[in-house]
């Protein structure tokens, strides 16, 4: 009989899993054939603390000094840019992440294809940092493994019953038994939920479509920061030497492996160009990821209120990778029964029983 039972191999599962390994023994199941495969394995990437809502700031807060021990940080920036038909959103923006605005001369110093005749106005923050998101995850799939604790691929769950010791759940894989079962499953933790008896809380899926394009004229983009249009209409990071860019988009969808749609695409690659002044020739490659939220947006972290021995690691939307070192913790604190290092009512905003 296993302690606890870990449904999705993501970066939420696999936090989970390297926290709950210190507090018994775990098995992780993962649907596909290698680990991080959906949204983990296709997110943005960024550490900027400021970035979320109250409670996903104090996890990213938490998480921090895990990250700088992992080593998985490095040196990105991260810019604001807006026009003055955007200064409100701008202006809100800027307040919400404690951004400090600079001149456009500073912003071209910076990034030097921006285009002087839309963009007139910029805001920087130099404490964003990239996150070596394979480190991150291999740090916690290390660190669980080392602790005895199972990670089993290619074992989609096909079937969920509660048993009078805990739970019984059927894969492709094989039958696993566990007094306790978290749900990390990512989009997919309603369909869970629903599998297990358990009142699902609303999760959505919603797609964000990425292009890969070249370095634009040939400039050596490494150095550049992240760059924001305001109200988050698109973004821009470098990747190896190229230029990821996306339209920022927030579109429904069911559960799913997720693909760029190409109109969505062009319409976010027409908002950066308006902003630069080189214009994108060509793709190198195109994806979509799946960023799921409450319907508050806000992470769910612990035991449902009517099926104790159900927990919820869910709902991290686009602030997994940064959030998950706190939120994994703060997981492991309330089943152990430690006081968690965030405050009293960030746990509360984080709880399941807010949504029932």
């Amino acid at each position: 009989m296993i302690d606890f039972l870990i449904i999705g191999g993501g970066v939420a599962g696999l936090s989970a899993a390297a926290r709950l390994s210190t507090l018994g023994s775990v098995t992780v199941l993962e649907r596909e054939d290698a680990l991080a495969y959906h949204a983990s394995g296709r997110s943005a990437a960024l550490f900027e603390e400021h970035y979320g809502k109250p409670s996903t700031v104090a996890l990213n807060r938490a998480s921090l000094d895990f990250h700088r021990s992992a080593d998985v940080l490095s040196p990105r920036g991260l810019m604001l840019i807006g026009s003055a038909a955007e200064a409100d959103l701008f202006a809100a923006d800027v307040q919400a992440m404690r951004m400090t605005e600079i001149t456009m001369d500073e912003a071209l110093a910076l990034i030097p294809v921006l285009n002087p005749d839309h963009v007139d106005r910029a805001a920087y923050d130099p404490g964003a940092w990239d996150i070596d998101t394979d480190r991150l995850i291999q740090t916690f799939a290390k660190t669980a493994r080392g602790n005895g604790a199972q990670i089993v691929t290619k074992a989609e769950v096909t079937g969920i019953s509660r048993t009078a010791q805990g739970w019984a759940v059927s894969t492709k894989g094989g039958e696993f038994e566990a007094r306790q079962l978290v749900n990390a499953a990512g989009a997919w933790v309603d369909v869970i939920a629903a599998m297990a008896g358990v009142a699902p809380l609303g999760f959505q899926p919603l797609r964000r479509s990425m292009a890969r394009i070249p370095a634009p004229d040939g400039h050596d983009v490494r150095a550049w920061p992240m760059v924001f249009g305001a109200g988050e209409g698109w973004y821009a990071k470098p990747d190896a030497g190229a230029l990821i860019v996306s339209p920022a988009e927030e579109d429904p969808t069911d559960p799913h492996d997720a693909y760029a749609d190409d109109m969505v695409l062009a319409e976010g690659l027409a908002r950066y160009e308006a902003n630069v002044t080189t214009p994108v020739t060509r793709l190198l490659a195109s994806w979509a990821g799946l960023r799921t939220f409450a319907p508050d947006r806000t992470l769910v972290l612990g035991p449902d209120p009517a099926h104790p021995g159900f927990i919820w690691c869910a709902g991290q939307g686009g602030y997994g990778m940064q959030s998950s070192p706190g939120a994994s913790q703060l997981l492991a604190d309330l089943i152990s029964g430690n006081t968690p290092a965030i405050s009293p009512d960030m746990v509360a905003a984080l709880a399941p029983d807010r949504l029932r």
